[in-house]
C-alpha cells in the first residue's frame, strides 16, 4: 500500500487568539487538529467521517466509465488505456484504465479511516451518545462498501481492521474470498443496528442501505463465479488456478448461497415500498419514459429509512458536503458535457453500442430483429420506453441547439447520418465526426447517452449551465431485481416473474410469462436495460461468466443514411422526415480504437507489480 495519507481540516480563525498567550511556543499548529481534539467534539468527528465519504469520488459520473468495459459503450477518444483491458492484453506491469473508485489504493486509504474511526468513536468523549452511534454505524457500512468494491474486482483482498502507521509491516496475505464475504456481512450487520431509527440525510449511509448493500454481496457470492466447482468447469483458466479460495467458495453450498441472497433481498423490499411499483398494469408509452426519465434524474430520492417509499437508496448527492459532480469548468467532472452529442459542445465520451441498442424490446415484448424487414426499416419505431429514455439517435428529439449550431439545426433534433443534399452527395449530420461542429468529438458509434442527462432547454450545451444529478450506487430497483434472480435460482419462479413484471409496469412493458432458461434470458435481458450505465454491466456479465459472449463480442455501430425521394425536394436546413427521405440503415464493426476480445483471466482485475513488490505475501489473481 502506498504511504499514509495525511488529513487535516481548517479550524475557525478564533484559535489566533492562542498566539497572544507568553506560551506561544506551545500552541498547537493553527492548520491542523489533534486526534484527540477531533474525537472530543461531535462535528469534528463528523467531518471525519464526511472525509471517508469522499473516496466514493464521483461514483460513475467520471470522463471513462465503466459501461466502456462492457457491451454497453465505446469510449470516443482514443488514449486512454481502456483497450488495455478489452483487448485481453493487461498485465501486472501494463495495468489498463480502474476508476478511482475501485482503485486499489484509495480504497485501502480509505479503509484505513474508516478503521480510525471505529477504533476512536466507541471511545469518543464528546456528549452526544446517539451521534457518536450514528457516525460508528456510518463508517462501518463506509468500511463495508469498499471492501466489496475491492472484492468485485479482484477477488479476495487482505482484511485489515486497524489504522496502520507508518513504521508497521505491510506485509499481509490475502484472506479467502468466504472471509472477505463473511467480514463484510459482519460489518453491514453492525450498522444497520447502530443506524436503526436514525435521522439520516439523502447521500449518507441508513439501515437500508446496509441491508440492500449485503444483500449485493450475498447475491455476488452466490453467483457461478465464485462457487468454485461451477467456475473451474466454466473456465480451463480458473480450473487452473491454484489458489481458488482467493476468488471463490472451492466448495459447499451454492443452493444454500442463493437462499440467503434470496432472504436478504426480501427484507429489503419488505422494509421499504418502491418507486412507483405499485402498478397492477403497463403505464402508457409516455408515463413508461417519464418515469425512467424520473428516476435518472434522481426521482424517487429518499432518505431510504424503513417504510418510506423508496428508489434511490444510496447515492452521491448534490450537496457541499462533497465536491459537486457539475463541478463543469472547475472540476470538470459533467455527465452532459462527457457524454453528450458534439452539436451541443459536448464530448461525446461513453456513446452506446449497437449490441445495447439491439437489446431493447419491441413495445409487445417481442425481440427486435434486424431480419423482420419493418423492424430494420424503422429501428428506432416501438421500443421499450426505457429506450428513449435512454439513447439519442438520429432524428430523437433534444434540447435547443447553442446559439451558433441553431442555423445548422433549427428544429433540435440529433443529427448521426449522411444525408442527400439533392444532388446526391451526403451533407454529414452536425453529430457526426465529419460535422462542422467539433467533429473530433463526435461519436463513432453513431448514437449518444440520454440518460442522466438533464433535459431542461435552459441547460443548452452542458457547459455554462450545469446540471445536478445524483449518482445511484444503490437503487431499490437493483435489490428487487437481486431477488428475482435469487427466486429464479431457488426455483421461485412464480414470485421471480410478478416481481419482474412490477419493474416492466412501470416502464410500460407487457407482463411476462417465461419458464426456464427462457426466463433466465428474459430476467438478464430485464436488468441489462433497467440498469444500464450504472456500472452494473461489467459485473454481470463476469459473475454470470457470460463475459466472452457480452463484453468480447466487439463493437457494432450503426451507419444512417437518407436518400432524397423522388419528385421530393430536399430541407434546408436539413430535418428529419421519412415524407421527403428514404432511410436506411447498415450496421457495421467498427476496431477504430479497439479491437475487443475475451480472455479468461480477465474475470479478475490483476494486481499491479508495484503492489506485489512491496507486499511479497500477496498472491496474483488468475492467469497472470
Amino acid at each position: 500500500m502506498k504511504k499514509i495519507k495525511q488529513i487535516f481540516w481548517s479550524v475557525a480563525m478564533c484559535a489566533i487568539l492562542a498566539s497572544c498567550s507568553n506560551d506561544f511556543l506551545n500552541t498547537q499548529p493553527l492548520d491542523k487538529i489533534s486526534s484527540e481534539a477531533t474525537w472530543a467534539d461531535g462535528p469534528l468527528s463528523e467531518a471525519f467521517i464526511f472525509n471517508i465519504y469522499s473516496y466514493l469520488d464521483y461514483g460513475g459520473f467520471q470522463e471513462q466509465g465503466l459501461s466502456a468495459l462492457t457491451d454497453e459503450a465505446m469510449f470516443t477518444h482514443s488514449g486512454r488505456n481502456i483497450n488495455t483491458f478489452t483487448e485481453g492484453s493487461e498485465s501486472p506491469s501494463n495495468v489498463g484504465w480502474i476508476s478511482n473508485t475501485y482503485n486499489w489504493d484509495d480504497m485501502y486509504l480509505a479503509i484505513r479511516q474508516a478503521n480510525t474511526a471505529i477504533a476512536e468513536l466507541p471511545d469518543a468523549s464528546f456528549d452526544d451518545d446517539a451521534l457518536k452511534e450514528r457516525l460508528l454505524g456510518e463508517a462501518h457500512f463506509l468500511r463495508a462498501y469498499y471492501y466489496q468494491q475491492l472484492l468485485r474486482y479482484y477477488g479476495a483482498v487482505p482484511l485489515i481492521d486497524v489504522a496502520y502507521g507508518l513504521d508497521d509491516d505491510y506485509s499481509v496475505t490475502r484472506n479467502s474470498y468466504e472471509e472477505n464475504v463473511n467480514f463484510i456481512i459482519a460489518d453491514l450487520d453492525a450498522s444497520a443496528a447502530m443506524l436503526d431509527g436514525k435521522d439520516i440525510t439523502n447521500g449518507r449511509a441508513s439501515k437500508l442501505a446496509a441491508m440492500a448493500l449485503k444483500a449485493r454481496v450475498l447475491l455476488y457470492a452466490a453467483s457461478d463465479l465464485h462457487d468454485g466447482p461451477t467456475a473451474s468447469a466454466n473456465s480451463s483458466v480458473l480450473g487452473g488456478y491454484s489458489n481458488m479460495e482467493l476468488v471463490a467458495y472451492p466448495s459447499g453450498d451454492q443452493d444454500g448461497r442463493w437462499a440467503a441472497a434470496k432472504t436478504a433481498a426480501k427484507a429489503v423490499l419488505d422494509a421499504a415500498s418502491g418507486f412507483k411499483l405499485d402498478l397492477t398494469a403497463p403505464a402508457t408509452v409516455e408515463e413508461g419514459e417519464a418515469n425512467y426519465v424520473s428516476i435518472s434524474m434522481g426521482g424517487g430520492s429518499n432518505v431510504g429509512d424503513p417504510g418510506a417509499d423508496v428508489e434511490l437508496i444510496f447515492q452521491r448527492t448534490h450537496t457541499a458536503l462533497f465536491t459537486v459532480e457539475d463541478a463543469w469548468p472547475l472540476g470538470g467532472i459533467h455527465f452532459g458535457i462527457n457524454n453528450g452529442p458534439n452539436g451541443y459542445h459536448n464530448w461525446a465520451g461513453n456513446t452506446p453500442i449497437q449490441q445495447l441498442v439491439d437489446d431493447y424490446e419491441m413495445m409487445d415484448g417481442s425481440k427486435f430483429d434486424w431480419n423482420n424487414a419493418t423492424h430494420a426499416a424503422a429501428p428506432y419505431q416501438d421500443r421499450d420506453p426505457r429506450f428513449y429514455a435512454t439513447v439519442l439517435y438520429d432524428g430523437a428529439d433534444w434540447k435547443p441547439r447553442p446559439a451558433d449550431v441553431a442555423g445548422i439545426d433549427p428544429v433540435d433534433q440529433i443529427q448521426t447520418g449522411q444525408y442527400d443534399d439533392g444532388t446526391g452527395e451526403r451533407i454529414a449530420g452536425v453529430d457526426t465526426r465529419q460535422s462542422a461542429i467539433e467533429n473530433w468529438n463526435g461519436s463513432r458509434t453513431g448514437y449518444y447517452v440520454r440518460k442522466f442527462i438533464d433535459a431542461d432547454p435552459g441547460l443548452v450545451d452542458n457547459q455554462s449551465n450545469a446540471q445536478v444529478v445524483p449518482w445511484p450506487f444503490i437503487r431499490y430497483t437493483e435489490v428487487l431485481l437481486n431477488y428475482v434472480e435469487a427466486c429464479i435460482e431457488t426455483g421461485d419462479e412464480g414470485e421471480a416473474r410478478t416481481w419482474l413484471n412490477k419493474v416492466r409496469f412501470r416502464a410500460g412493458m407487457p407482463a411476462i410469462t417465461d419458464s426456464g432458461s427462457a426466463l433466465v434470458d428474459r430476467y438478464r435481458n430485464e436488468r441489462r436495460v433497467e440498469l444500464v450505465y450504472e456500472e452494473h454491466r461489467y459485473h454481470d456479465a463476469r459473475r454470470w461468466m457470460i463475459a466472452p459472449e457480452t463484453l468480447g463480442r466487439g463493437i457494432k455501430v450503426i451507419n444512417v443514411d437518407a436518400a432524397l425521394k423522388a419528385g421530393e425536394t430536399v430541407h434546408t436546413p436539413y430535418r428529419y422526415d421519412v415524407a421527403v427521405y428514404d432511410y436506411t440503415y447498415n450496421v457495421v464493426d467498427n476496431t477504430e480504437n479497439e479491437t475487443r476480445s475475451w480472455n479468461d483471466n480477465m474475470y479478475y482485475r490483476v494486481i499491479n507489480r508495484d503492489e506485489i513488490n512491496r507486499n511479497e505475501l500477496l498472491i496474483q489473481n488468475p492467469g497472470h
